[in-house]
């Protein structure tokens, strides 16, 4: 939550009032943090692991293993069209439960879930899985995490 705020204050000291084009650049950065955060939890998570059968593994091993190091809790729905997308379930986001479930902080949940995609990004990224990693809110503080894996 801090280095949301820190990010995001940084960006308004530097150029007074914020557009889109600063609040894009403000998410693009939480989300480049986040990523090299991933990277360095799946990296300790896995050292002592064997490898993975397939991607199914690696998603399952993400929602189970690496969500509950990093958000406390198991994801609560994982599924999949068998095609490299998969959609994780989060009901009880542990950075959305610190904001009000009021409809007022809707607006603000994308700045507080560009860093949570990047961590999921980052840790696909050192399991050899290139992705797109897009989260939605519709209810507080519920969370639906999209992941596209890219074939290449």
């Amino acid at each position: 939550m801090e280095i949301v705020s820190h990010v995001y204050k940084e960006q308004q000291a530097n150029k007074g009032s914020m557009d889109n084009k600063e609040r894009g650049q403000c998410i693009s950065v939480l989300e480049s943090m986040g990523f090299r955060v991933g990277q360095g939890i799946i990296e300790r998570l896995t050292r002592d692991s064997p490898s993975f059968k397939d991607e199914l593994d690696v998603m399952k091993f993400v929602c189970k293993d690496f969500w509950t190091k990093v958000f406390r809790r198991q994801i609560d729905n994982l599924r999949t069209n068998h095609q490299g997308t998969y959609v994780l379930q989060d009901n009880k986001f542990s950075l959305l439960t610190q904001l009000s479930n009021g409809k007022q902080y809707l607006d603000q949940a994308p700045k507080y879930l560009a860093f949570s995609c990047g961590i999921v990004r980052g840790a696909l990224s050192n399991l050899g899985m290139e992705s797109v990693v897009t989260a939605e809110v519709s209810i507080m503080p519920s969370c639906k995490f999209q992941v596209v894996i890219q074939k290449s």
